[in-house]
C-alpha cells in the first residue's frame, strides 16, 4: 500500500554510437563524469562518498554497486535518491540506461529543494534527459 504511494523512477536510455569501454570511462571515472555531468571528487570503489558540485551546491554521494562495465549505483543526497548507470554492448554501440529511484510520496515536501518529490522529480526528469540524451551523447560520440 505504501509503495502505491510513491513516485516511479525516472529512466532514460539512449543508444550510443561508442563501444561499451569508451561510454564506462566516461560514466566511471572523475574526469569523465565532469566531462558531460558535473565537477566531482569521484572515485571508483564500493563504499568511497564523492561530492558532485551540482548549479545548486554540493552534493554527497556514495559508490553502492560497481560492476565494470556494466553497472555503477550511487547514492544521491541524503533523501535516499540512488542513481543508476547500466551499461549493455550492443554489436558496437552501447545501451545506456540512467535510473533515479528512491522517491517519496508526490506530496511530500523535500527541505533541501523546498518542494514536493512530484515537482522536483518533473525537473529532474526533464534535467536528465537533456543531459543522458545530448550531453553524455556527445562527448562520447564526439
Amino acid at each position: 500500500m505504501e509503495n502505491q504511494r510513491k513516485l516511479p523512477a525516472i529512466r532514460q536510455t539512449v543508444l550510443l554510437n561508442a563501444p561499451i569501454d569508451r561510454v564506462w570511462k566516461a560514466v566511471s571515472t572523475s574526469e569523465g563524469i565532469a566531462a558531460w555531468f558535473m565537477p566531482n571528487d569521484f572515485q571508483p570503489e564500493v563504499g568511497s562518498t564523492f561530492t558532485l558540485q551540482t548549479p545548486f551546491g554540493p552534493l554527497p554521494c556514495e559508490v553502492l554497486e560497481l560492476d565494470p562495465p556494466h553497472r555503477l549505483v550511487f547514492s544521491w543526497d541524503t533523501s535516499g535518491w540512488r542513481v543508476t548507470f547500466e551499461l549493455k554492448e550492443r554489436g558496437g554501440q552501447t545501451e545506456f540506461t540512467l535510473v533515479h529511484d528512491g522517491w517519496g510520496a508526490p506530496e511530500e515536501i523535500i527541505p533541501k529543494g523546498r518542494d514536493t518529490n512530484a515537482a522536483i522529480r518533473d525537473r529532474m526528469d526533464h534535467g536528465w534527459k537533456e543531459i543522458v540524451q545530448v550531453r553524455l551523447r556527445n562527448y562520447v560520440e564526439g
